[in-house]
């Protein structure tokens, strides 16, 4: 194989299908035009494609960034060819999305917008009302495609010469994604005795209920925590990102590779995101405002993607500019959107004082969060390694979820909450190393880090290997070669909550 024309038709791919991606999910079409992209650029994601690349990657070095690049054209094609065998389910699927309407009470609400609408609705039958029509349409509309398309998956990994999906997966992202397991298991274990008392008192200033009542409809009320719009004024929203950014030393409005997308629209994706069409040249960074505090961290999450990808070296190669562990670029995103949770930056920017009830929402909302990806990461662990009939698997990750969030859990969600790729898996590798980030910014900088241009400079250096190190490399690069492992104990720590494990329990 000529590895240099597969990397640069394969950077052509990347970027036509991340227009398309962004066009569609943005709302401005209404077609996720895919499967001509797919079309064009076939040879790409053959199987003797994937097996030449696995070639390379088996006769190449052992190790350095040679090996890493292999590495990750091999993930690229993999999931380039699995996304090629899938795409008629995939483009279905988001043309399903973005034309399914609910009935409420009488009135229709977009499937797309229905999350929107149970963060604001005040009324707790409303959002129950909601969630029953969401969770009908997932089973009836979404959950068949899933199927088709999870068989597919599985399958052509088999196909490929991998015991399973969770098997490929893991060589060839460089993950041992049973140790992760462990690991957050563990931490999920060391919080059980602590959670109860950390979210109850939120979730009944928030909604009226404490833990034993509450319900998973309820739970876009509680993350959007209202309460606290006072201190997130929509009109200082934009201002203040570039007031943050300025303190960096970086001025958004003359970023001319970053496009910034806040417009309502009735078919825009509820979930805020970041598409790097071309890395770094065109950055599209694409939320959509529900209001108050949300609005606040999607945007400040999205930009730390955007931040990230505006300032890569472009002489990198493609796979470091566009490809490798994506770990590494939500822990910048996750930097950037605990700012908003700061009270030195809320100070600083918002003008708003310290406010206990705020720090303990966001504690408990952080903890609900790394306890329910935990428990994702075991169930899709089963999900896509064992031979297990489909409805058992529902209701495991029911079960699990349940047991990790501590409300009953829905089991008809069991499809559509699962990423490609195990994705789960870099967002905890995420949390953890931004974490460490996170302390080491404070430790040089002061606890206004967010404010000094050395701070920024620090930034710059690290974004300019784009994801040329995985996040356990970049931690060690941050805070030296003694430090190779991310450590979720420092997230124990950052919560305030001891390391001393609770009895481990059955699931």
């Amino acid at each position: 194989m000529n590895l240099d024309a597969y990397r640069a038709a394969a950077e052509t791919f990347v970027g036509e299908y991340t227009l398309e991606y962004y066009r569609h999910f943005a709302g401005l079409q209404d077609e996720l035009g895919i499967e001509a992209i797919y079309a064009r650029h076939e040879r790409l994601f053959t199987r003797d494609a994937v097996e030449e690349l696995r070639a390379a990657v088996a006769d190449g070095p052992p190790a350095g960034d040679e090996a890493r690049r292999r590495r990750y054209l091999l993930d690229f094609g993999v999931e380039g060819l699995l996304g090629r065998a899938t795409r008629k389910q995939e483009a279905e699927l988001a043309k399903r999305e973005a034309e399914l309407s609910l009935e409420v009470g009488g009135e229709r609400i977009g499937f797309r917008e229905s999350a929107v609408e149970q963060a604001n609705e005040p009324d707790a039958d409303r959002r129950e009302a909601i969630e029953q029509a969401r969770l009908a349409a997932m089973e009836d509309q979404l959950n068949p495609l899933h199927v088709e398309t999870l068989a597919v998956q599985h399958a052509l990994s088999r196909e490929l010469g991998w015991p399973s999906y969770r098997a490929m997966c893991a060589e060839c992202k460089g993950i041992d994604l049973e140790a992760l397991e462990r690991q957050t298991a563990a931490f999920v274990a060391a919080t059980d005795a602590a959670y109860p008392s950390i979210v109850d008192e939120p979730l009944r200033r928030t909604l009226g209920v404490g833990l034993d009542c509450a319900r998973r409809a309820d739970l876009p009320r509680f993350f959007r925590f209202a309460e606290a719009d006072a201190h997130f004024p929509a009109d200082a929203l934009v201002p203040a990102l570039r007031a943050t950014l300025a303190g960096l030393g970086i001025d958004l409005d003359s970023q001319a590779n970053v496009e910034l997308d806040v417009e309502r629209r009735p078919k825009k994706s509820p979930r805020a995101f970041c598409a790097p069409v071309r890395v770094p040249e065109e950055i599209h960074l694409v939320v959509p405002p529900m209001g108050g505090r949300d609005d606040y961290v999607a945007l400040f999450h999205e930009s730390g993607h955007a931040e990230h990808y505006a300032h890569v070296d472009p002489d990198l190669p493609f796979e470091f500019r566009a490809l490798g562990d994506n770990s590494v670029t939500e822990a910048f995103a996750f930097l950037f959107d605990h700012l908003v949770e700061d009270p030195e930056w809320l100070r600083r920017r918002l003008g708003a004082e310290v406010d206990p009830q705020l720090a303990a929402h966001v504690r408990a909302v952080r903890l609900l969060f790394m306890r329910r990806y935990a428990a994702k990461l075991g169930y899709e662990l089963e999900l896509h390694g064992a031979e297990r009939p489909l409805p058992e698997l529902a209701g495991d990750y029911a079960a699990r979820l349940s047991a990790a969030v501590g409300l009953a859990w829905p089991a008809a969600s069991y499809l559509v909450d699962v990423d490609p790729g195990f994705y789960a898996a870099s967002y905890l590798r995420a949390w953890a190393l931004e974490t460490h980030l996170r302390a080491t910014l404070r430790e040089r900088f002061g606890p206004a880090w967010f404010d000094e241009r050395e701070a920024g400079a620090f930034l710059r250096a690290l974004w300019r290997e784009g994801q040329r190190l995985d996040a356990a490399e970049l931690l060690a690069e941050v805070i030296g070669p003694s430090s190779t492992r991310l450590d979720f104990g420092a997230m124990l720590a950052d919560l305030d909550l001891s390391a001393t494990p609770a009895p481990s329990r059955s699931r």
